[in-house]
């Protein structure tokens, strides 16, 4: 056999050998995986896959699509799911009109006072939600701070309308989702090169321009993604529109709770619940979509 030929099979064996020991370590890393995986199915996909068993279960015990239909056929379930969704759609409208200039503000201060003004965004994260809550509740309630002040000081004569209803909730819900959007919004603008934008403004745009045409759509993955966290969150909220709307904005997560709790029908909760987690994870692979298309759009 020639040199050539035992280098040749050599470097085949040793090429084999090296193909052998890559597979073993991935093999060991995806075997690291494994208890996460299994935590992540108990904790989340069986409850799902009981909550799914649960909705196909009639009054008698038996399989039945009563709770479904009961949802299609009953107005009052109609009229929680549109409340719902306005609800959220305006608390992510309002969220994203003052986030976005938060977000830039903040991505531009000087790095001294960044820091500072972060930690006034992540301070709200250090008190629990219905701490935060009960707090706008006294400030507007009829005879809350707010509606004290005005009056003392003569602006309005009769309390404002500023709690235990839509506002109240919306006020309430705002201040809490606020952060979900500036964070993510913040470390995308922040990852944008600002030689970008003096490039260009040295070929004739003025900051208008260039924010218009380069920094507004580099941003706008985490702009996306934000608004998506935030719409999200707020179809599932409880306790917030529960306090500040004072029973009268009932939302999806009441009605479930409601239905457990007062009426002890577990079918009819858990259909909710279902086709409320449908409509969430087609929300996101729509705005997934958008997003990549938007992405594609950007660079042509």
């Amino acid at each position: 056999m020639s040199a050539g030929a035992v280098h040749s099979r050599t470097d085949g064996l040793n090429r084999e050998a090296l193909r052998k020991a890559a597979t073993r370590e991935r093999l060991g890393l995806e075997a690291l995986l494994l208890p996460g995986i299994a935590l992540l199915a108990c904790a989340i996909l069986l409850p799902i896959g009981v909550m799914l068993f649960l909705s196909f279960v009639g009054e008698d015990g038996g399989f039945s699509f009563e709770n479904y239909i009961r949802l299609w056929t009953t107005p009052v379930y109609g009229e929680v799911f549109k409340i719902t969704f306005r609800i959220s759609f305006l608390t992510t409208v309002i969220v994203a009109a003052i986030g976005y200039p938060l977000a830039f503000v903040l991505a531009h201060l000087p790095e001294r006072h960044q820091n500072w003004a972060l930690l006034f965004v992540l301070l709200p994260f250090w008190t629990p939600v219905l701490v935060r809550t009960y707090a706008w509740l006294v400030l507007l309630q009829d005879n809350g701070l707010i509606n004290d002040g005005l009056i003392g000081l003569g602006l309005i004569s009769e309390p404002l309308e500023l709690s235990h209803n839509v506002t109240g909730a919306l006020i309430g819900m705002v201040q809490i989702m606020l952060p979900f959007l500036v964070l993510p919004l913040f470390s995308s603008m922040k990852a944008i090169d600002q030689n970008l934008i003096a490039a260009a403004s040295n070929l004739g745009a003025t900051p208008a321009r260039a924010f218009r045409d380069v920094f507004f759509p580099l941003s706008l993955p985490g702009f996306l993604a934000g608004i998506l966290m935030v719409f999200v969150l707020c179809l599932g909220f409880y306790v917030t529109p529960a306090v500040l709307g004072g029973g009268r904005v009932i939302m999806a997560a009441m009605r479930i709770d409601a239905t457990v709790r007062l009426y002890t029908s577990w079918g009819a909760a858990s259909s909710l619940g279902i086709i409320l987690l449908l409509i969430t994870i087609l929300l996101i692979l729509v705005a997934t979509f958008v997003g990549r298309r938007a992405g594609q759009g950007l660079f042509r």
